[in-house]
């Protein structure tokens, strides 16, 4: 059964929004910021942004644990982006470089990159 109300984390300020499922792919901007929910790219999250995304989003998220360093991470880059605009905004795509957030990869348990959970 789908829900009637989704709620949506702004990628830019991460503000909380509400908002009609029946609205998900209408070019839906958030409430306090106004900015698009959904812009066809990745969102790049530092740890508080992956935390409020991950417990605040009512679709799926998908992200991507990288480092700007690693050859394979910067080839699957691309790839991974163009997803982006074709799975929004059905999921969240982000990334987060695990050099930046060492906590975050850490907590997870994240010992190889790229990784996407």
């Amino acid at each position: 059964m789908q829900q009637d109300t989704l709620h949506l984390v702004c990628p830019a300020c991460l503000a909380i929004n509400r908002l009609p499922a029946a609205r998900l792919g209408a070019g839906a901007r958030c409430g306090k910021c106004h900015q698009p929910l959904f812009t066809g790219q990745p969102v790049a999250m530092d740890g508080r942004a992956f935390d409020k995304h991950l417990r605040h989003n009512d679709i799926p998220l998908l992200i991507d644990f990288w480092a700007p360093w690693c050859g394979p991470c910067r080839m699957m880059g691309p790839a991974f982006a163009a997803a982006a605009g074709q799975l929004e905004p059905h999921f969240r795509l982000g990334k987060v470089n695990t050099e930046e957030e060492q906590a975050v990869a850490a907590r997870l348990g994240i010992r190889s990159i790229p990784t996407m959970i």
